[in-house]
């Protein structure tokens, strides 16, 4: 499947980063803890056999076929994306792409020129909702 992004130019007639339209998400979702049990690279050999989590399934399959971009962005490296693509097709997960090498540790913060939602997975997937919450922006 693929996007068509719209052409953006800045105020010189430069082109800039293009965008995909409103309609479209650019899920970027984790596997170790949010798909899955959390497997740390430490174990690879279970890589192979984790169960996906009730319902990840579903949704993300859901998402894809509704024409959203769906990138798993894992910490497992290099060395594991092997055991992880032939994983995700063996559960059946449709992707468009899986980025490996994510820092390990969390507490992330991600600085970004595009807009960044984050949504932080609490145990199921269901239906994601809009509620209104504080977040950290730069001073203007």
């Amino acid at each position: 499947m693929s996007h068509k992004l719209s052409i953006l130019k800045n105020d010189k007639g430069e082109n800039i980063s293009p965008v995909l339209p409103s309609e479209i998400k650019n899920y970027l979702i984790d596997i170790d803890g949010t798909i899955c049990d959390d497997v740390p690279n430490e174990e690879p050999e279970r890589m192979a056999t984790c169960e996906p989590y009730p319902d990840a399934l579903e949704i993300l399959n859901k998402w894809y076929d509704e024409g959203h971009i769906i990138t798993f962005f894992t910490s497992r490296t290099e060395e594991h994306r092997e055991i992880t693509e032939n994983w995700l097709k063996k559960i059946g997960f449709k992707y468009h792409g899986l980025l490996v090498g994510k820092p390990r540790g969390g507490n992330y913060h991600w600085i970004d020129n595009h807009m960044v939602k984050a949504t932080r997975f609490e145990g199921k997937f269901t239906a994601l909702i809009k509620k209104k919450a504080t977040i950290e922006v730069f001073q203007s």
